[in-house]
């Protein structure tokens, strides 16, 4: 399968303003992103979907490949169905966080490779194991319920599974009963042709996750595991700590 890496991007965002831009590592946050994206064995291209001149402009400065797409996107995966109406060589196109420069390469590799092996999941992504009593109430962090088949059978903001009976060990279980989903996703170029064409159903917008319109509408997700997530940069104090252990590192380059 030919398989392109899609980093959305959007130049507005609300609580760090322009952070795909900040370059206090002397190379802005974009770059880190699209560099460690480039680093996928499975994966032939990296592209960024753009929503302004400027980002376009920065991502080409340092080499990158962008594509103008509307200002009018309501999400990523809407960003990522543009990209793929302009690629039709591509079989496979993968959501990548343009805020997430710290994702591991082999990550992205796995859900590829995901996808590849089961042929009626229209949706790879990934899982973490959930520990955290704290990260469990939290409805920031998104919960999935995986089958026996590692397929998701729902995706929730709420703490869930629910334990009737509380033993206080149900957060050490292995196989673990909690799992918080990461933002991760690979899509068949035929699905995401469909996706903006989707009625938002009640479950989506109830939760306000999207996920969940693939599922209403009886798409197949294949969750697999990961034991270690992406830091997401929200805030400024987010985007400091990634610039304290990028200077740690003793990394000079990109390149």
């Amino acid at each position: 399968m030919k398989v392109l890496i899609v980093i959305p991007a959007r130049l507005s965002s609300t609580r760090l303003p322009e952070k795909l831009l900040l370059r206090d590592t002397g190379y802005c946050l974009i770059e880190h992103t699209y560099r460690a994206a480039a680093g996928s064995r499975r994966a032939s291209e990296v592209m960024v979907a753009v929503d302004h001149d400027r980002l376009r402009e920065a991502v080409e400065a340092f080499g990158g490949a962008a594509v103008m797409t509307s200002i009018h996107a309501a999400s990523g995966t809407d960003r990522l169905a543009e990209v793929a109406r302009m690629r039709p060589d591509a079989d496979v196109l993968v959501n990548v966080q343009g805020d997430e420069p710290e994702l591991a390469p082999e990550r992205i590799d796995q859900v590829i490779e995901l996808l590849e092996s089961d042929s009626e999941a229209a949706i790879a992504t990934l899982a973490v194991p959930l520990r955290s009593p704290e990260r469990l109430r939290d409805p920031n962090c998104v919960k999935v319920v995986r089958g026996l088949d590692g397929r998701a059978l729902y995706f929730s903001r709420a703490a869930i599974p629910h334990a009737r009976d509380v033993r206080g060990d149900e957060l050490a279980a292995e196989p673990p009963n909690y799992w918080h989903h990461l933002g991760l996703y690979a899509y068949r170029r035929g699905f995401l042709l469909r996706f903006s064409q989707l009625a938002h159903g009640s479950l989506e917008q109830l939760e306000k996750l999207e996920q969940l319109r693939a599922l209403e509408h009886g798409f197949k997700i294949v969750v697999g595991r990961a034991d270690v997530g992406a830091v997401g940069i929200d805030t400024r104090a987010d985007y400091d700590a990634f610039v304290a252990r990028w200077q740690a590192s003793g990394r000079k380059s990109l390149r």
